[in-house]
């Protein structure tokens, strides 16, 4: 399976946020520190607050925050919404037209391996990415001034 930039980005948001509880972070302060595109992290961030996971303030002094605790943002349910197909071989989707797959069990294989991918990220949490708070190695990778 592989996982989307967008997902990989909505992820990165979500801990650089977490790693400064309490504090306003803006988009462009996390699109520097993970040398991404801003624009980009605009639709990344815009869908994260839709889903209730981010909380944006507008004005002078605005910027971004998570919405809930990061114990509260399960990795598999974020995981789902943010993926746009999980159909990791064509039988999966809806226009399947392998012409095999009557007969094929790589279907059954693979469904089994993406339950127990998506079962596995149900168990963790946005807390779970950062143990020990304050996680002073990823304010320091991240470049984060306390």
């Amino acid at each position: 399976m592989r996982i989307t930039r967008y997902t990989d980005y909505s992820l990165r948001v979500l801990v650089y946020l977490a790693v400064k509880p309490g504090r306003l972070a803006t988009i462009q302060e996390i699109a520097e520190s993970y040398d991404i595109s801003r624009n980009h992290l605009m639709k990344v961030v815009h869908q994260l607050t839709r889903a209730g996971y981010v909380t944006s303030l507008r004005g002078k002094k605005g910027g971004l925050r998570l919405d809930r605790a990061a114990s509260d943002i399960n990795i598999g349910k974020l995981m789902r919404e943010t993926e746009p197909d999980m159909g990791l071989v064509e039988c999966f989707r809806a226009d399947n037209r392998c012409c095999i797959t009557p007969a094929c069990g790589l279907k059954y294989m693979l469904a089994e391996a993406l339950q127990n991918f998506m079962e596995t990220l149900d168990k963790y949490t946005l807390e779970d990415v950062l143990p020990g708070q304050p996680n002073h190695a990823l304010i320091g990778l991240l470049q984060i001034e306390d």
